[in-house]
């Protein structure tokens, strides 16, 4: 038998393990990738299956349930502060309209003082007026008293038509200060 020539290749031992590494490395990063799939997807289908389970299910209901009830709350919250927000208008609309009332009930009073205070003045002159007028009476009265004392010894036949006489003028004169006292 004949000798069979092998034709090695004679390569440095460093090309040796480079190249065996890199077909290494690219099997062990293929392995992991292929593991960290296969982890991810088991996660996955683990939360798939948790995410439908009963308490998931009941747990996203009554979160539903309480952003539903949260809602009405803040809808009604709302509501409440416009009322409030309304009802504070018109309490200063009110205390506006009760301090600009009191300003003129004030106005009011203080004029009132003034026309009462005219109106004393004007009593107390008429009152002047009345007893100067009742003085004048009684004064005319007295002369009349006289005159009519006079006119009867002058006239001692008719007495009675002499004081009846005199009455009439005292009368008018009585109704006429009357007349300007009012």
């Amino acid at each position: 038998m004949a000798p069979i020539l092998y034709d090695y290749r004679k390569m440095p031992m460093d090309d040796i393990w480079k190249e065996d590494g890199d077909k290494r490395c690219k099997l062990v990063v293929g392995i992991l990738g292929l593991l960290v799939i296969v982890l991810l997807g088991v996660l996955l289908i683990f939360f798939i299956i948790k995410a439908n389970s009963e308490a998931c299910q009941d747990g996203l209901r009554a979160v539903m349930e309480c952003r539903n009830v949260t809602y009405l709350l803040q809808q009604e919250l709302a509501e409440a502060q416009r009322g409030f927000r309304d009802a504070e208008a018109q309490a200063v609309t009110c205390n506006q309209t009760v301090m600009a009332l009191m300003a003129s009930l004030d106005a009011e009073k203080a004029q009132g003082r003034k026309k009462v205070e005219e109106l004393e003045g004007e009593i107390t002159t008429l009152n002047h007026k009345l007893q100067d007028a009742s003085a004048e009476v009684e004064r005319l009265r007295r002369e009349n008293h006289v005159l009519n004392a006079r006119i009867a010894d002058t006239d001692s036949a008719s007495p009675q038509d002499s004081s009846c006489a005199a009455e009439p003028p005292l009368l008018i004169l009585l109704l006429g200060l009357s007349a300007l006292l009012l």
